[in-house]
């Protein structure tokens, strides 16, 4: 992205993942992960299908700069989308019911949970023997 060049931001999580996304106008669709194009940061076209989902569904051009820390690949990805549908709101409002039909504005809550005292994971139990 160009210095001076205005963008809106906003920020998507899931599980350990956190995605920081710029938005600007542009007239192709591009992304950026970390400095590196979409397809080279995530190495399935899966994963970059689904970062790129709501440019896709609404069928809108902007550039995209994104910032991912935490979790895996998979989570990264969803966390960029929801962060692209959360900037797409603040720039076009009316785009919101498309957005939320599809899940793209729902924060999964799913994550790790944590391991007990007493236990060998967050449930499981050592070995129970009789005698």
């Amino acid at each position: 992205m160009a210095k001076g060049t205005r963008y809106t931001e906003a920020i998507g999580r899931r599980k350990t993942a956190t995605a920081r996304v710029r938005l600007s106008e542009a007239k192709t669709s591009s992304m950026l992960v970390n400095g590196k194009m979409a397809d080279e940061y995530f190495p399935l076209d899966v994963m970059v299908k689904m970062a790129f989902s709501p440019l896709t569904l609404l069928g809108a051009t902007y550039a995209v700069s994104a910032h991912v820390r935490g979790g895996g690949l998979k989570s990264q990805a969803e966390a960029v989308r929801l962060g692209i549908s959360r900037a797409m709101i603040e720039l076009v409002p009316e785009q919101r019911k498309d957005l939320k039909v599809r899940g793209f504005l729902k924060r999964d809550p799913r994550a790790k949970e944590r391991k007990k005292f007493g236990l060998k994971a967050a449930r499981r139990a050592p070995q129970w023997s009789k005698r």
